[in-house]
């Protein structure tokens, strides 16, 4: 595997007062991605970029913020999706199961059966650094539910 590295090191652009380097943009992105590929030794791109290991670590994880974030706009849905629980509350008490909800549904739907076996729901949410969490809750996990989407959002 043949890199065309030769715009390393990175070519120093502006040298602040207090000696902090500003560097040709181009050469870092060049270099970040360089860095993303497989096998890649960071430690040892950075000594041959003549950049601090820690600097280039930043510049990595900002990078993939800065996709995560394209990634988010592109797609046009919001980060975090409002989720709606078919369990709710009832007289400011919640409802601990899909058989206590029922008359609150026959209400709405004249057609629903008074009574309904718990069903088994399923919650999918994919955070903003990628990690996608699932759950999967019986008709009695309501308050596990609404704690995770609580600490989920506390953020």
């Amino acid at each position: 595997m043949t890199d065309d590295l030769s715009f390393l090191p990175l070519k120093v652009t502006k040298v602040g007062p207090k000696g902090k380097r500003t560097f040709d943009p181009g050469g870092k992105r060049r270099l970040v991605q360089a860095c993303r590929r497989p096998g890649i030794s960071i430690s040892g791109m950075a000594l041959k970029a003549g950049v601090n290991v820690n600097q280039l670590h930043k510049w990595i994880r900002d990078d993939e913020r800065e996709d995560a974030m394209d990634d988010a706009a592109g797609c046009g849905a919001p980060v975090f999706m409002p989720v709606v629980s078919p369990l709710g509350e009832v007289g400011g008490q919640p409802i601990e199961s899909l058989a206590e909800a029922a008359p609150v549904v026959a209400r709405r739907e004249a057609a629903a059966p008074a009574l309904r076996a718990p069903v088994p729901v399923r919650l999918r949410a994919q955070l903003p650094n990628g990690v996608t969490l699932e759950l999967e809750c019986g008709g009695r996990d309501g308050a596990l539910v609404k704690a995770m989407i609580e600490a989920l959002g506390s953020r």
